[in-house]
């Protein structure tokens, strides 16, 4: 049994509204994240509750999503606010600058500097990374030196087989130059007896 159509109009009474709001609110991020999910989509979802209250989801940076969509719609020289491009730039520049420090502040950590302000957390999170790049880096080298150790094995085997044709060639060489000499030696006892 299906719904009866809903008339659409303000609803009066605070609470059923407060009630209303809630739950369809609740469903539209759901579809939003079904969305996203089911279709790999780019979502940007914001709702200000009847209080102004904000309510948001995306499913990727919500700033790089509203950007791009400013893009598409040709709005990227000013902001809503009135911010100039070179504002939003700066902004941005001032961001990759924090990412970088951050960056670089994690790497001197990975290499044992710095970790004197470091919690017991963050101790441990940094110590099972190690352990995890250390077994990635032994890994990597068993590999190379079990592929390094399978070449000089089958260049040894290759060296084996020509020095073994070679000895063959050694000895019937000299086989030949025995049988040479003898047929020599035995005409020259047939020329001294005659």
């Amino acid at each position: 049994m299906g719904r009866g159509k809903v008339e659409l109009k303000r609803i009066e009474n605070p609470t059923n509204r407060q009630v209303t709001f809630s739950k369809r609110r609740d469903g539209l991020l759901k579809k939003s994240i079904e969305l996203s999910i089911l279709c790999d989509a780019q979502v940007a979802l914001i709702v200000f509750s009847p209080s102004g209250k904000p309510y948001y989801y995306s499913s990727h940076d919500m700033d790089s999503t509203i950007r791009r969509y400013r893009n598409e719609k040709g709005l990227q020289n000013t902001t809503s606010h009135g911010v100039t491009t070179v504002e939003v730039l700066k902004n941005e520049m001032d961001e990759m600058k924090k990412t970088i420090d951050t960056l670089e502040t994690k790497h001197r950590h990975l290499l044992g500097e710095d970790i004197m302000t470091l919690w017991m957390k963050e101790l441990k999170q940094l110590e099972r990374q190690l352990r995890i790049g250390v077994d990635r880096v032994r890994a990597k080298k068993w590999r190379l030196l079990s592929e390094q150790v399978g070449a000089l094995k089958r260049n040894h085997k290759t060296l084996q087989e020509e020095n073994s044709i070679l000895q063959k060639k050694i000895k019937l060489h000299e086989l030949l130059n025995e049988g040479d000499e003898n047929s020599g030696l035995d005409s020259f006892k047939l020329n001294k007896a005659a």
